[in-house]
């Protein structure tokens, strides 16, 4: 499975906005494509940051969409006054507890691993000694883990049922970024905290 996202930072009143071109044009079009497996969006209401996410089967079918999903992002970018910044991904792992709701809220985490030959290595390690712990968290609702081979970079998205059950995991999931850095050999480039305000990714479990 493959994944594009296309990150923005702009105007954080244009938010309600831009999740609205998201949900009513950008997804509809979207899933229709071949191999599409679906579409999530996170926000910053306070920092304008919103990361769009399309989900894929194949690699073939992550290229074959490039073209077209250019319009859309573009006209993104116009709505919050940002540039896309456009990545790709091979999901790695993905686990759900439950499936997200209305309120749901993820803490993303960046990281720059040891060596982009080790990845097999870092996602084994992710799998057997992370993921049962990510699990343990409070208000947990589900855990993805991307990478990109060719530049050693990988990204984990864990999943809240809230805010307030974010914020009382807070402590623990500290804990568990720093052993998830030592473990994996790499080091931590960014951590945010954001809304997630469209939950249609239809990405299957591969644990």
């Amino acid at each position: 499975m493959y994944a594009r996202t296309a990150t923005l930072r702009g105007n954080p009143g244009a938010l309600d906005e831009a999740t609205r071109f998201v949900r009513e044009e950008w997804l509809p079009t979207t899933t229709g494509m071949d191999g599409c497996t679906g579409m999530s969006m996170l926000a910053g209401p306070n920092s304008g940051r919103c990361i769009v996410t399309t989900g894929w089967e194949t690699e073939a079918a992550l290229k074959a969409s490039e073209q077209a999903m250019r319009p859309n992002r573009a006209q993104l970018g116009k709505l919050l006054g940002a540039v896309p910044l456009v990545a790709q991904w091979e999901i790695a792992v993905m686990h759900r507890a439950q499936q997200a709701g209305d309120h749901a809220c993820c803490r993303v985490t960046w990281s720059a691993l040891r060596d982009p030959a080790a990845v097999d290595e870092d996602i084994a390690t992710f799998r057997m000694t992370l993921l049962p712990r990510i699990e343990e968290l409070p208000g947990f609702s589900s855990v993805s883990l991307m990478v990109d081979r060719l530049t050693g970079r990988a990204v984990a998205a864990v999943n809240y049922v809230d805010r307030n059950a974010m914020i009382a995991a807070g402590q623990r999931a500290d804990q568990l970024q720093g052993e998830y850095s030592r473990s994996m050999g790499g080091r931590i480039t960014e951590v945010a905290e954001l809304d997630l305000v469209i939950a249609r990714l239809r990405i299957p479990e591969t644990v």
